[in-house]
């Protein structure tokens, strides 16, 4: 592989990272122009049906030596920074969207029993932090391992998108920023051992089964409805707002909000394989077809939301009210108003009171 090559692996761990860590507590679909909000459905694809599989493997082997080799690494982190909320460049909103949507579509591509596999990993990795963040030396190799067997089953094609997207929004001063944060020798010593552990991911493909939704025309007649009755409302947002990656809209700790992304893991990794790739497609298109204001077109936005019901309905309610209950606390109380206040408030009741009649259809599919 060429080091582009080997950079787009580092790319696609930093997507899939994305895309597991932002989780909207509501249905207005990423295919808007908000890189936060696209991301929902990133964390969605992240996750899905089937028993995980145990290894005992070249990429398992591999991911030993890597997290051996990066450990020290890791740990100099500061995990804790705020960072992961700026933008790490000049780029708008609508080119994170659809650099995320590239990120969707591999997600889309993985293998389902992998996938979940992954989500099973990192919640349990999230389970074994430290008070810097950190996890277990164990369970850091389990991600790794995890990671690598999702991207042996993607096509390098789509791996190589991701990686294309991203780079053309991260300034070319980041990377020598946060290697100043860190010890460098520890830095490219983790690069060097991330060199060896994609060789042996690229010689190691694996064949993704196919999975496919099964068909709920109660869910498909309720999202034509919520696209009715919501489809002013989300015009009426401006979607080039930064506001998903505005820190103040945030009031808990780093800890806090990894919490709270851990449980949209959870209620992720008990969704339905096949619905949440049909709702990550249906995202990949609808960004592929939004206009200049980073508006989808009414049919794409509602098949996102057929897709997004029919996955949720697979979910216990109980795993679907603790994300609701997480993001609640570390979200700012101040800004349902301020959303409020800036769309038509008429526009917003009739979404909202749509979306109540179509959380009802979900729920009595469960």
């Amino acid at each position: 592989m060429t080091k582009r090559s080997a950079l787009s692996c580092c790319f696609a761990i930093g997507a899939i990272v994305i895309a597991s860590n932002v989780l909207s507590s509501t249905f207005v679909p990423p295919a808007r122009g908000s890189a936060g909000s696209a991301a929902m459905l990133g964390a969605a694809t992240a996750a899905s049906m089937g028993a995980a599989p145990a290894y005992a493997d070249a990429i398992g082997d591999a991911a030993k030596k890597l997290a051996t080799a990066s450990y020290p690494f890791l740990k100099e982190v500061n995990w804790n920074s705020g960072l992961a909320l700026t933008n790490p460049g000049k780029a708008s909103a609508a080119d994170w969207t659809k650099a995320i949507a590239k990120a969707i579509d591999m997600g889309a591509a993985m293998d389902p029993a992998l996938l979940k596999a992954g989500v099973q990993a990192h919640h349990a990795a999230i389970g074994s932090m430290d008070a810097k963040l950190v996890t277990s030396a164990k369970d850091y190799e389990a991600t790794l391992a995890a990671i690598g067997r999702m991207i042996a089953s993607v096509p390098e094609a789509k791996t190589m998108a991701v990686y294309d997207s991203f780079t053309a929004l991260v300034d070319p001063a980041v990377p020598k920023y946060l290697m100043g944060q860190v010890n460098e020798a520890d830095a490219k010593a983790a690069y060097s051992a991330l060199m060896e552990f994609k060789d042996v991911v690229k010689s190691n493909p694996i064949t993704a089964k196919s999975v496919a939704a099964a068909s709920n025309s109660q869910v498909d007649a309720a999202a034509g409805k919520l696209a009715d009755a919501s489809y002013n409302f989300l015009k009426d947002i401006d979607w080039s707002s930064n506001l998903a990656i505005t820190p103040t809209g945030f009031t808990g700790t780093p800890l806090a909000l990894t919490k709270a992304v851990d449980s949209a893991l959870v209620m992720g990794s008990k969704m339905d394989g096949g619905a949440l790739q049909e709702a990550a497609l249906a995202h990949v298109k609808a960004i592929g077809g939004m206009d200049g204001s980073g508006v989808a077109t009414k049919a794409d936005y509602q098949a996102i939301l057929a897709g997004l019901g029919k996955a949720i309905a697979a979910v216990p309610a109980k795993d679907v009210m603790a994300v609701y209950d997480s993001f609640g606390k570390v979200v700012n109380k101040n800004v349902p108003s301020y959303l409020y206040s800036s769309v038509n408030g008429a526009d917003a009741v009739s979404a909202y009171k749509g979306f109540l009649e179509f959380k009802d259809v979900v729920k009595a599919t469960r």
